[in-house]
């Protein structure tokens, strides 16, 4: 007697960009699939980034579908969307593309099995379903497990803590508290913005100085943009050609072979233009020589500096030697975080410096003393890549989950697979472009090419697939290769993993969407080599 057929033919973990893009391509190329996401509402990171000020860094229209038919009748109010924006935008794609009925939001995977005899993947969930699936297809993103530093005393703190990540959803005043952020990045910055105006007190634990940039944010009318979308055909078709998946690339020119009047204007054009394009659209040489890097840090920190009213702040925000090259951490748009700290309910502490010694439960204890505190915010980061794929307890065919696979490091063929899990497949996660990407971009490539291959498999009635370990290894070694030809291991950054105690230091993103896009088509086109088919 055969075995019945599984409950789906693929199931997708996560109702982010890469998740809801994969969902509509796999049901058009006719595939029973459904997506599940603990959540309560798709968006992906923009559910859980409710933190005040959360926003985009990449601008209209990059962060977004390229299908027209979502594109047409949408329209943002800015050109660096809020995360609130961001939420309608994806119940809008979920009704536009008649999603819901393959959604089931508020399930979360407990843990998953591949069933050898069967080849199909049997997954838990928490409220006690079991789904079984022909394709197992997780997209949790690389930001879905935060990290938050274990500081002693923390359980003893009387006043509320919450990392960026788990933001309550219904919202936290911050107005007349006293509020301490610990860590600068992206939402770090961001929440302290937003608390600078009415907190009354704001303290800023900062470790590492944030190499931040000019959101230069705008309101967009519907006329402007009415225009503006007979190009957004262009635009999209560029984001896959371009290193970064934007509408820019690098320059082919050496900052090195310019002299300095051209390249402080090509500076300051980048400056001007706004959001990230002083770091995707720079000198060619800008993230592998330290000479060219330099003059980039050198324009910064001399623009940075003009705007931060207190001498004495200028060496721990901007100082005169970089403590990274710049561009190797992702840099962080902001408005006006270098003006906040003019605030007399502003303060900064250099952690370097001044260490956190414990919470206690009225604040946080530093070697200097005791800043007393309502609310802790921790915008800390995330085990990123790897950490949401571990924590859904994987189990492949050599009897131990993907943690044990990867406790060594990460290893993934394509960035996408990994051997000794078959049938599986995850979107936007370690060795793929991710990180250097955005997410529609990287979802789209990413979809395009599972619908592909997964629609190979059924026209050759194969029912199981699983990289080669000499693919993977090859793989994983060619992505350590080219992150050691740039300045990337040269700074201490979730890029190479160093945020996480214990994690293998490692390249955790491939450099070049337009790179991965033609390697991933020549894969195909060579029927799918670096993968075991079984009929």
């Amino acid at each position: 007697m055969s075995a019945p057929d599984p409950d789906c033919d693929a199931l997708i973990i996560g109702a982010g960009f890469s998740g809801i893009y994969l969902l509509h391509r796999l049901r058009q190329a006719g595939f029973r699939t459904r997506l599940i996401d603990a959540a309560a509402e798709p968006g992906g990171i923009w559910y859980w980034n409710c933190y005040p000020g959360a926003r985009v860094d990449s601008h209209v229209p990059i962060y977004e579908f390229s299908l027209p038919e979502l594109w047409r009748d949408w329209t943002w109010s800015e050109r660096f969307p809020g995360g609130g924006e961001l939420r309608r935008y994806f119940r809008y794609v979920c009704e536009k593309l008649e999603l819901w009925p393959d959604m089931a939001m508020g399930t979360r995977v407990s843990g998953a099995r591949f069933d050898a005899e069967s080849d199909v993947w049997r997954v838990d969930t928490a409220q006690g379903q079991q789904i079984s699936a022909r394709f197992l297809l997780p997209c949790a993103g690389f930001a879905a497990k935060c990290y938050t530093p274990d500081i002693a005393g923390l359980e003893t703190f009387a006043g509320e803590r919450h990392h960026t990540a788990h933001w309550p959803q219904d919202g936290l005043p911050l107005a007349g508290k006293r509020v301490a952020i610990i860590g600068t990045g992206a939402s770090g910055v961001q929440v302290a913005q937003e608390a600078a105006r009415d907190a009354a007190q704001l303290t800023l634990f900062q470790r590492t100085p944030i190499l931040a940039l000019p959101m230069q944010q705008q309101p967009l009318s519907l006329e402007q943009q009415a225009q503006e979308k007979a190009a957004y055909p262009t635009i999209f078709a560029r984001r896959q050609t371009s290193n970064g998946g934007f509408d820019a690339d690098r320059m082919e020119i050496s900052a090195l072979d310019v002299d300095a009047v051209e390249r402080i204007a090509t500076f300051e054009r980048l400056w001007r233009a706004g959001g990230l394009r002083f770091w995707y659209n720079n000198f060619a040489d800008l993230l592998t020589d330290e000479r060219a890097n330099r003059f980039a840090y050198d324009f910064w920190r001399e623009k940075v500096r003009a705007r931060i009213a207190d001498p004495l702040l200028h060496e721990a925000l901007a100082p005169m030697e970089p403590p990274h090259p710049f561009g190797t951490k992702r840099p962080s748009l902001e408005q006006n975080y270098y003006e906040i700290f003019a605030q007399d309910n502003v303060s900064l502490v250099d952690l370097k410096r001044d260490p956190i010694e414990r919470v206690v439960p009225s604040g946080i204890e530093t070697a200097s003393g005791l800043i007393e505190c309502d609310i802790i915010v921790f915008a800390t980061g995330f085990d990123a890549g790897s950490g949401g794929l571990i924590d859904m307890n994987l189990l492949g065919t050599e009897g131990f989950n993907l943690g044990d696979a990867w406790k060594d490091g990460v290893r993934a063929y394509l960035g996408n697979s990994v051997s000794g899990f078959p049938n599986m497949l995850f979107h936007y996660g370690p060795l793929s472009p991710s990180g250097f990407s955005n997410g529609p971009t990287a979802a789209e490539l990413q979809g395009d090419w599972t619908t592909d291959f997964l629609a190979h498999l059924r026209s050759e009635g194969i029912t199981r697939f699983e990289p080669d370990p000499a693919a993977e290894r090859e793989w994983t070694d060619m992505v350590e290769q080219i992150g050691a030809m740039t300045l990337f291991p040269k700074a201490k950054s979730w890029y190479m993993g160093d945020n996480i105690p214990g994690k293998k230091r490692q390249l955790i993103n491939f450099p070049s969407v337009s790179t991965y896009a033609q390697i991933c088509a020549d894969v195909a086109a060579n029927g799918y080599r670096g993968f075991g088919l079984v009929s």
